[in-house]
């Protein structure tokens, strides 16, 4: 019983106890997640194609909620109790600019965390409220890991967000497609026009991955552009300019 000063005097303080049900209220459920619909064409192409398929990647300029839309479709399947194929959703990325990032202080947690912020950010939307990434992380529902520890394990049962993966080499995506195990998902989103790979010898793997793709009957690509730009008019703007720019004066 804790006690506090309250106009001299000395007054006890009954601290709240945790019920069962109040810790239940902290679990998330599908019924805590808000009802997305697309907001252009190529969003709903992918919307009307998620169930049907088990490959595919989204592909395109910044700002047209690739990765949201990703994600949602897999939280919401996952956490549907009717769903028995899936378990759980694993995001996968690069820990770029760094790919030393072994040699940094902590554990894989402590130096993983600094690339989690979209995916807890995306979550408090999803689910409004500002826990939601840490419950989902808690109830084993979300797994976050980087490239450098993908391999010698096998996803089974998972459905698989591979982001930002312009930034990836080929033998990340290689390795990383390798990993995809039975009743599992994969969903790439990137790029390859972003990319953060600067070094000659460390050159982005994701043209030489999507023509691969093209090879395969089941994978699906879906392109997104200008006219998918939904973070806001000023981004949508400023990328139009860019690609002007491009254009003009690089392909001269």
């Amino acid at each position: 019983m804790a006690k506090t000063k309250t106009n001299l005097q000395v007054q006890s303080v009954q601290k709240p106890q945790l019920t069962i049900a109040n810790n239940t209220k902290l679990k998330i459920r599908i019924d805590d997640l808000k009802t997305i619909q697309p907001l252009t064409e190529n969003q709903k192409g992918f919307f009307e194609a998620y169930d049907k398929s088990k490959v595919m990647l989204l592909h395109g300029i910044a700002g047209t909620g690739k990765t949201y839309i990703a994600l949602y479709h897999a939280l919401e399947e996952v956490l549907d109790k009717t769903n028995r194929n899936y378990e759980r959703v694993v995001i996968v990325r690069s820990a770029v600019p760094s790919r030393d990032i072994g040699h940094l202080p902590g554990d894989e947690k402590e130096k993983t965390e600094v690339y989690t912020q979209p995916y807890v950010e995306i979550c408090d939307d999803l689910f409004g409220r500002h826990d939601a990434y840490q419950r989902l992380t808690e109830q084993k529902i979300v797994q976050f890991m980087i490239t450098s520890f993908v391999r010698g394990i096998t996803l089974d049962n998972a459905i698989i967000i591979v982001d930002e993966c312009q930034n990836m080499t080929d033998m990340e995506l290689n390795s990383i497609m390798t990993r995809v195990g039975e009743r599992s998902k994969i969903i790439f989103a990137g790029d390859f026009r972003q990319t953060d790979l600067y070094k000659k010898t460390d050159n982005s793997g994701l043209k030489k991955f999507m023509r691969i793709a093209d090879m395969m009957p089941s994978f699906k690509t879906f392109e997104f552009g200008i006219e998918d730009i939904v973070r806001s008019s000023i981004v949508k703007e400023y990328i139009l300019a860019r690609l002007q720019y491009e254009n003009i004066y690089e392909t001269a």
